[in-house]
């Protein structure tokens, strides 16, 4: 098993999760985080601290499997990230707002560390 980032995530990118993950396998886009499933070690201590509920175990990703495709994919060519980094402005308001991943979703790299 592994953790994923889910739509949730989108606009939102309030990083408290990355300075818990003790194997820092966060990777940073422009707008969302994903988990490089091949690093994180399963201990799930960052899945409480995100306050819009993106990180799950990939038990419940959709049935597709489209969360753990998502964040290999990206995690590969995404820059790490180990510190809280500045969140969007509008990050309170897109917390609430859903399907979020096909309205705003971009490729982009974030900065990274």
């Amino acid at each position: 098993m592994t953790y994923i980032v889910t739509d949730a995530c989108v606009r939102c990118k309030y990083m408290d999760c990355v300075e818990v993950c003790p194997v820092d396998c966060f990777y940073e886009g422009e707008n969302f985080l994903v988990i490089h499933p091949d690093e994180c070690i399963d201990c799930g201590v960052c899945e409480p601290e995100c306050p819009v509920e993106a990180i799950k175990p990939d038990t419940e990703d959709d049935a597709d499997g489209k969360w753990l495709e998502i964040n290999s994919k990206y995690s590969k060519v995404w820059p790490n990230i180990t510190q809280i980094g500045e969140r969007p402005a509008d990050a309170d308001e897109m917390a609430k707002e859903t399907g979020k991943f096909e309205k705003y979703f971009s490729e982009k790299p974030g900065k990274g560390d």
